[in-house]
């Protein structure tokens, strides 16, 4: 995977060169470049679940601390577990599980003995989840996908409990440019916002003096061809060939 430099690198030299770069004068900056690639990554995050993975994070609890601030790259915090059938008092029960004190043979594959059989297992782990929301084995919380703060909310009431979150985060952008999926996209609509640019600064002026008579800009047309492109592009997004898995269902 290359590194991001170089990969956003690549997306300038490839709208440099679909502009006409070297054969004509393309009149754009760096920072218009630079605008164009993030107005086009950030349209996809917003658009297409392709831009998110799934993902478990480790949080340490601090004693009476009830908010927590997570990293910038999460943006939804779905589930949380606690290990075991951990009581609200900070005290555990831990919860017994047949795999863990080597009773696979006896529950899952002994099918034709009195002891138990895949119906016991699934009556058990049924009888843990219960249990589990009974008496404090999940965790109730608020998060904010602003701030980044986690809320817990029940008293932490220990300083050596770790709970697992279950979150989805944003993909790192090298990722989401090296995809052969959402890379392509990501290049077209940076092109159409960086056309766009073009076309808006050329609009300015209808035509420009000349001792011929002068000549006629296309900022319009630019604008136009622009636009075009950016809706179609999004239409992508919303039958996933951009990646995803697209709407489930449309209302309308």
């Amino acid at each position: 995977m290359k590194d991001l430099r170089a990969a956003r690198q690549q997306i300038f030299d490839y709208i440099y060169n679909m502009l006409g770069g070297g054969m004509v004068d393309v009149e754009l900056d760096p920072s218009h470049y630079e605008i164009s690639l993030d107005n086009a990554l950030a349209r996809y995050r917003q658009r297409s679940d392709n831009s998110v993975e799934e993902s478990y994070f480790f949080l340490q609890l601090i004693r009476d601390q009830n908010n927590y601030t997570l990293p910038k790259e999460i943006m939804e915090v779905e589930r949380i577990f606690r290990r075991g059938l951990t009581s609200r008092s900070g005290s555990s029960t831990g919860g017994f599980d047949p795999f863990q004190v080597g009773q696979t043979n006896t529950y899952l594959l002994n099918t034709q003995g009195t002891s138990g059989n895949l119906a016991t297992f699934e009556l058990y782990a049924g009888f843990q989840e219960l249990a589990g929301r009974m008496f404090g084995g999940f965790i109730e919380f608020n998060w904010n996908r602003t701030t980044k703060l986690l809320t817990i909310l029940q008293r932490p009431s220990a300083d050596d409990e770790t709970l697992l979150l279950k979150c989805y985060n944003y993909r790192p952008s090298e990722q989401l440019l090296d995809d052969y999926q959402s890379g392509y996209w990501i290049k077209s609509y940076a092109l159409a916002q960086a056309k766009y640019m073009i076309g808006e600064a050329r609009s300015k002026f209808a035509s420009i003096a000349g001792p011929q008579g002068g000549g006629t800009l296309n900022g319009d047309a630019l604008k136009a061809e622009a636009q075009a492109e950016m809706e179609k592009l999004e239409q992508e997004v919303g039958d996933a060939t951009a990646g995803g898995t697209g709407y489930g269902f449309l209302i309308g």
